[in-house]
């Protein structure tokens, strides 16, 4: 760690260097800025720890691949910034507090010359998580909606790749706000299954099944396949299948999975209640105690303790 950093102030990585966070300067002419032309990755902290740094990042490199984008640095390089910026803007959170970490790399700046090579930008940077703004899903549940904008099919672009293109995404979460500013969008496909919202995956539980949308159509969360193999190891049969509105409204649970959320319950799903409406149904419990203990923290204690006292 360079000696200059300021010591109260946070950093991020950029282009090589640990900077401070109020120098760090992304040019007009960036891809990223300019087409969306970026991939990025997150993972979060439990007291101060990042969770499943390696997963993330990997996944991170699968997405520069298929944007055929050559960041200029390996992956063991790309885990040790994170690790950087981790250990110095972690102690500036207040108590209680945990945060994203998150990998951006765009193509590069786009020049008007003739030959010219652009140089991939990368940036790590981390914020903190708004536990206080979703302390009260732990509490009441999320209520879901599926608005009419479809997810654009996996063979026009994959959605696999995590990309700095989040409009279509992005687009549903608009409509669904226009109804109900605090309902989370999750998107059908143009057979009416569904698939996911803006970083996060869906699961239902039926007679003790636990399925999500198959991997092909969705994002393939991190904290998914983490759920997945917690089910398997709780003896919980999982399935990863077509899922349209009649499973949903007869599921008997369903939660969101994301980095932040982790697990959170859902309590309707275009305002038909899930189960018998109480948050978390057994099942969900148990996975999210399963989860607590992997992550090491009470992780759903964590954002309750923000709710208003």
């Amino acid at each position: 760690m360079p000696d200059n950093l300021p010591s109260q102030e946070n950093i991020a990585f950029f282009n090589g260097q640990l900077l401070p966070e109020r120098d760090v300067g992304i040019s007009i002419r960036d891809r990223g800025f300019i087409y969306g032309d970026a991939v990025f990755d997150a993972t979060r902290t439990f007291n101060g720890q990042t969770f499943k740094l390696r997963e993330h990042v990997e996944r991170l490199y699968n997405s520069l691949r298929y944007l055929r984008i050559d960041p200029g640095i390996d992956p063991a390089k790309m885990e040790r910034w994170s690790l950087e910026v981790v250990n110095h803007n972690y102690p500036l959170l207040p108590p209680g507090q945990d945060m994203w970490v998150m990998q951006r790399i765009s193509r590069g700046v786009e020049s008007s010359e003739p030959g010219a090579e652009s140089r991939p930008t990368v940036l790590i940077e981390s914020h903190a998580i708004p536990f206080a703004r979703r302390a009260s899903l732990y509490r009441d549940g999320i209520r879901v909606v599926t608005p009419s904008v479809p997810r654009i099919p996996p063979r026009f672009v994959s959605p696999r790749a995590k990309t700095h293109n989040y409009l279509n995404l992005i687009m549903g979460e608009l409509e669904v706000h226009e109804t109900d500013p605090d309902a989370w969008a999750v998107l059908l496909d143009e057979s009416g299954n569904l698939t996911e919202g803006k970083g996060s995956n869906i699961f239902l539980v039926k007679d003790g099944t636990v399925a999500t949308p198959q991997g092909r159509f969705v994002l393939e969360g991190i904290t998914r396949s983490a759920v997945l193999d917690l089910a398997s190891g709780l003896s919980l049969p999982v399935a990863e299948e077509d899922l349209d509105l009649f499973d949903a409204y007869t599921a008997d649970e369903a939660f969101l999975t994301s980095t932040s959320l982790c697990i959170c319950p859902i309590s309707s799903i275009n305002g038909a209640r899930i189960g018998d409406g109480k948050v978390p149904g057994p099942v969900t419990n148990q996975l999210m105690a399963a989860f607590s203990d992997m992550a090491g923290m009470d992780y759903v204690n964590q954002y309750l303790s923000h709710l208003p006292s």
